[in-house]
């Protein structure tokens, strides 16, 4: 298992909710963008080594940055030029990612488990080469039921055969059984855990509920810095250069 911390300086931590933009977040910090970039390789070795190409992304409880992370590391992983990465909202009681991205949530995931559209119909080009998006689609009352079903299975080995990685944005493990009834139906789970922000104990709980060989590694969000100074402490003045391109 990887475990992948996050810094933040102060105000708002990554993955705070509802974000405007999620490519926006963090967008001018270099060790922010610098530890996507090694989340990105150490997410690729573990693909590569396993033939993982459906990753879903999850936490605990609503709050400790999933979407972002989700958003973040697709981005990262597109911007190489190496793979064609799709990005699928799960959460469709929430929908942050197709908000966050700045999309209209129809036609989405919904309206093809619901038959009333295609794959193609519901696919979306980004702002990021070799980065797609399908959104949540309407929202129901019932998106568990709509997940363990057979139009859910098939959607899954359809995309599988387009795209490099799929990463799928799900709702949190422990308010609703979205997540656990899909979890099989991955090839693992990426897990997103705000430090001071959720108790160990619903860690634990969730961890439980997912199955701990599901999960391929841990997001540590919303370590504290509080100065310049560690900075320096653990990287050195290499982030403090400026350098000459």
């Amino acid at each position: 298992m990887i475990t992948f911390p996050f810094f933040r300086k102060n105000g708002k931590p990554p993955g705070a909710r509802r974000p405007v933009d999620l490519f926006a977040v963090g967008k001018e910090d270099l060790l922010f963008n610098e530890k996507f970039k090694g989340l990105r390789a150490m997410v690729e070795q573990k693909a590569d080594l396993h033939q993982m190409r459906l990753l879903g992304i999850t936490s605990s409880i609503a709050g400790e940055g999933k979407t972002l992370t989700c958003a973040q590391l697709g981005r990262s992983l597109a911007s190489t030029g190496r793979k064609k990465i799709l990005l699928v909202d799960v959460d469709i009681r929430k929908a942050d990612l197709t908000h966050g991205m700045g999309a209209h949530r129809t036609p989405g995931l919904t309206e093809y488990l619901l038959g009333g559209a295609t794959i193609q119909q519901v696919l979306r080009a980004t702002e990021v080469p070799n980065l797609s998006l399908i959104t949540s689609g309407i929202e129901t009352n019932s998106p568990a039921d709509l997940l363990a079903g057979d139009k859910f299975k098939s959607f899954l080995q359809e995309i599988r055969t387009s795209y490099d990685m799929i990463l799928i944005d799900t709702p949190p493990v422990l308010p609703v059984a979205d997540t656990p009834t899909i979890r099989d139906l991955t090839d693992g789970f990426l897990f997103v855990y705000r430090v001071g922000y959720t108790p160990y104990t619903m860690l634990r709980q969730a961890m439980e509920e997912l199955g701990e060989k599901n999960v391929i590694g841990a997001v540590l969000n919303g370590v504290e810095v509080g100065s310049d100074s560690y900075y320096v402490k653990y990287y050195g003045s290499y982030y403090h250069k400026t350098s000459k391109v």
